[in-house]
């Protein structure tokens, strides 16, 4: 995978304001047909976040409408038993992944299972389909037990909640491949956004990369691309030194943060590792329709030319290792907003490539 080039392609963050999987899809082909990805859609709560990969979890009961693992069920030293066994035997005997309470299934998994029959019907191969999971941060720190306690310093629910997230990473990154694609695998991590803050003084940099690195490790083993995408600033020393492949920021609002670490950044690159550039905003609408593409792509060469001579790495080699991208998803936008998003993501990325 060391191999593999961004080459400034365009690539999408996981939410669309749309009520049809099938169409959704389709727009996502249209925009980005080499590198598409499959779609979550928040307008269904089964698709949102967390939601989405709770269930099979230890503690989980069907039908609440909260994010919440409840210990004190009579049956929970029985499930978390059932989901180790399970866990052992997919990892040490080879057990099916596919079959297992790992995958998605569902009304939680119509997007994923509509983009797979979607590109099953694709007439030309694309260079790399992208899925994605919650991190483990904010999945950790959203989920609560009994007693409104985040899972996250709850040593059993925080080990069985980052198996689920890495399995499943690694049966999509799985899917992707059967179908003669390079995976690629987003951690989305909104929460690392707060690391530092009050809310989250207890957590470490060790716990977050430790985290984070088993989730890694599983899209590894399928030879996937592991990436992580923050929607604000976070610390990005600790994560420029981890396994991740790709780093998603938010360079529209925050590149002046992120370039605060020039060093490390350098060191990530010459790992031939990848930066997904956020340069097309997509937090207010106001904000969005004052974008035009040539506009948005001076200042993304203005970052990169300030990068290349922060780290002395030229700047076709940056744009080599580099993905063109919205700041974040577009669930919470109206559709046209969301479509202009699309647009200049693509139109953006088209310039970059031409360079």
């Amino acid at each position: 995978m060391k191999n593999f080039k961004a080459n400034g392609l365009p690539l999408l963050i996981g939410s669309l304001p749309m009520e049809s999987h099938e169409k959704a899809t389709k727009l996502v082909l249209e925009y980005t047909p080499d590198i598409p990805l499959w779609v979550q859609l928040p307008l269904y709560r089964e698709e949102g976040m967390v939601p989405q990969f709770l269930p099979g979890l230890p503690g989980f009961t069907n039908g609440s409408d909260k994010n919440l693992l409840d210990t004190s069920k009579p049956e929970f030293n029985e499930e978390f038993l059932a989901f180790f066994e399970e866990y052992i035997s997919i990892t040490e005997s080879g057990a099916d992944l596919c079959t297992s309470r790992f995958a998605l299934s569902g009304a939680r998994g119509k997007g994923f299972f509509e983009f797979l029959k979607q590109i099953d019907e694709k007439k030309s191969p694309c260079i790399a389909l992208k899925g994605q999971v919650t991190g483990p941060i904010t999945f950790g720190t959203a989920v609560k037990d009994e007693n409104n306690k985040d899972i996250f310093y709850n040593d059993q629910l925080k080990d069985a909640a980052i198996k689920k997230l890495a399995l499943n990473a690694r049966w999509q990154a799985h899917e992707f491949s059967k179908r003669g694609a390079v995976p690629i695998i987003f951690i989305d991590e909104p929460a690392l956004a707060g690391f530092g803050t009050s809310a989250y003084i207890t957590i470490t940099k060790e716990d977050v990369i430790q985290s984070i690195e088993e989730i890694i490790l599983e899209i590894h083993a399928e030879n996937g691309l592991a990436g992580v995408h923050v929607c604000a600033n976070t610390e990005w020393d600790m994560l420029l030194g981890s396994g991740l492949d790709i780093i998603s920021f938010d360079a529209f609002s925050f590149f002046d943060r992120f370039i605060l670490y020039p060093e490390r950044i350098k060191a990530y690159l010459d790992q031939k590792k990848i930066l997904a550039w956020g340069i097309v905003p997509t937090g207010k609408k106001e904000v969005i329709a004052e974008q035009t593409t040539q506009g948005l792509i001076q200042l993304l060469h203005a970052q990169m030319d300030e990068l290349a001579d922060k780290t002395g790495i030229d700047k076709e080699t940056i744009i080599s290792q580099s993905f063109i991208t919205p700041s974040c998803g577009t669930g919470s936008l109206d559709l046209d907003t969301a479509k202009m998003v699309l647009r200049l993501t693509k139109e953006v990325s088209a310039a970059f490539r031409q360079r």
